[in-house]
């Protein structure tokens, strides 16, 4: 089952992120994000930007201060280290 706009922004803004920060990650534009979170259904995540954005939820109900630590890693280390980070608080 897909996400819905309202997940998407919820979990981007959990991760305190802005659309372009969010949108670098899963590695699309930033106005794709935008749609993302307005419009259900007229454009869509691929199976793997959902798999990833469903890691990401779980890392943040886990771990709830890993979005106050995120922008300073995406912005000091890059996108695959914030990614490496979401994805081991997800598996703790």
């Amino acid at each position: 089952m897909s996400m819905t706009p309202n997940e998407i922004r919820s979990l981007r803004t959990h991760l305190n992120l802005g659309q372009a920060e969010f949108a670098q990650m899963l590695g699309v534009h930033p106005m794709t994000v935008s749609r993302w979170e307005r419009e259900k259904g007229a454009l869509s995540p691929t199976a793997y930007q959902e798999v990833l954005m469903k890691e990401f939820k779980t890392a943040v109900s886990k771990d709830k201060a890993v979005g106050d630590v995120l922008k300073g890693v995406l912005i000091g280390a890059g996108i695959a280290a914030a990614i490496f980070l979401l994805l081991s608080k997800s598996r703790n």
